[in-house]
């Protein structure tokens, strides 16, 4: 009876008043918790958008400053001299020519004789007449002369002549590095107002190099050493980026070889063959683990067993190659297996359900669509190992090589350690340049990597 009561009241029709008043109230509320939503989503674009242009601002600040600083370092100062390779200078007799009789030890020790012969003329005497031919004004001046090329062009000019005798005799037009110390004063790279006694240059010497860029006989041009010549610390001006280069090159190579088919075939044998059991979970967390771990670990490990152990040539880019290799394995493994991943189940299974066998079903179609993913994570892998520098540090390859590598098993360094030794050089006025150059290098060859990536990923992109 009560029950029957009770929804006859709750069923009566509200007042319409009370009713427009209820409505009333709940649109008032939908319309505040709507326009509180909207400010939180309002602040939280804010902060979205706040947070992306920080991030662009101090990626420009970064790029800027680094750009500001390496662009002029591909610009040195030289001299553009026409060299007399004068016969009464290069007093040394012809080339020798093995005689009728001689054995080939007697004829070596003729060529070992006639080279340091060689070694002895005076060659800076050459450069030095090519400059005051150039302006008759400057013969007063020879003894500083002398002071505005680096040391180590009389030995090019030796070597000029050791490879084409031919030149004795002739006239031809060197392009002449400038002193470092020289480059650093014309470029302003140092405070002209600094006491004479803080200058690395004599006054004269200033004063002279001054009037020559004044008469346009020293000119700025495009510094080809820094991509062509190895490292030097008897001659600054010539130094370069050629040996580091090489060395990075056949590190890439070595991972790029062993990391990257050992890397994808541990993924495919994990994600589409192995068991799922105890076993296989342990390797994948270890996996997983070894990602994190800190490069400077895989250096310690590469000095232990390919130095210590193995016996493997210090400072070679063989060794260093195969820490990079360990270092990029996991990161292979992991982006290979979440490619394979996600490549959609109904793939294997139309395939199984045709007649395919499980090998035919991975490599035939599974692995052909994970590929863009594959290739990507292996780029992606050998460009942060052509940036790491702690673990080569450990194998020695932080040590100055002044040549090119020849071969992976030669002594060599790699581009981010050559940064770290220009960084710490002595002429901190002139390396600062090259060190931010170095790096443009550097951050030009991850990008196009990186680019190279991304290419690859839209050009092959299968979309379900």
């Amino acid at each position: 009876m009560s029950t029957s009561n009770t929804t006859s009241i709750d069923q009566q029709p509200l007042d319409p008043r009370a009713a427009a008043e209820l409505r009333a109230q709940r649109k008032q509320k939908i319309e505040s918790s709507l326009a509180k939503r909207h400010r939180k989503e309002s602040t939280f674009r804010m902060f979205g958008l706040a947070s992306v242009l920080a991030g662009l601002f101090f990626v420009v600040l970064l790029f800027g400053s680094i750009l500001a600083k390496g662009l002029p370092a591909f610009w040195q100062s030289s001299m553009a001299v026409p060299v007399y390779f004068d016969p009464s200078i290069i007093n040394v007799g012809a080339q020798p020519k093995q005689q009728a009789g001689e054995s080939p030890a007697q004829f070596n020790d003729r060529m070992i004789a006639w080279q340091t012969e060689m070694g002895m003329v005076d060659w800076d005497a050459l450069i030095v007449n090519g400059i005051v031919a150039k302006d008759a004004a400057l013969e007063a001046k020879r003894d500083d002369l002398g002071y505005m090329y680096t040391s180590s062009e009389a030995y090019r000019l030796r070597d000029m002549v050791l490879a084409d005798p031919s030149l004795i005799g002739q006239t031809k037009e060197v392009k002449i590095l400038a002193d470092a110390n020289v480059d650093v004063w014309l470029a302003g790279n140092i405070d002209r107002d600094l006491p004479a006694e803080q200058q690395q240059l004599s006054p004269e010497i200033r004063q002279l190099a001054d009037d020559l860029k004044a008469q346009g006989i020293i000119e700025n041009t495009f510094n080809t050493n820094i991509f062509v010549s190895p490292d030097s610390r008897s001659s600054p001006a010539t130094s370069g980026l050629a040996g580091a280069f090489m060395g990075s090159l056949f590190m890439m190579l070595i991972v790029i070889f062993i990391s990257i088919p050992i890397g994808v075939a541990s993924a495919i044998y994990l994600e589409e063959f192995a068991p799922k059991n105890v076993i296989t979970d342990i390797i994948e967390v270890n996996i997983n683990n070894l990602a994190a771990v800190p490069s400077i670990v895989f250096g310690l490990l590469g000095a232990a067993i390919f130095i210590g152990w193995m016996h493997l040539p210090l400072s070679a880019p063989l060794v260093g190659g195969l820490v990079l290799s360990l270092m990029t394995l996991p990161t292979v493994i992991i982006t290979t297996r979440a490619s394979l991943k996600a490549v959609p189940p109904s793939i294997r299974q139309a395939a199984l359900g045709l007649g395919a066998s499980r090998l035919q079903t991975v490599f035939h179609h599974v692995l052909p669509l994970a590929l863009p993913g594959i290739l990507t994570g292996a780029i992606i892998g050998v460009a942060q190992a052509l940036g790491e520098t702690a673990p080569l540090l450990l194998i020695g390859m932080s040590a100055f090589v002044a040549s090119v590598p020849a071969s992976p098993f030669d002594q060599s360094t790699a581009l981010p350690v050559q940064i770290f030794l220009w960084q710490g050089n002595e002429l901190r006025n002139f390396f600062e340049g090259r060190t931010a150059a170095a790096i443009i290098v550097l951050l030009a060859l991850m990008i196009g990597l990186n680019s190279l990536a991304i290419w690859l990923r839209k050009k092959f992109e299968v979309r379900w």
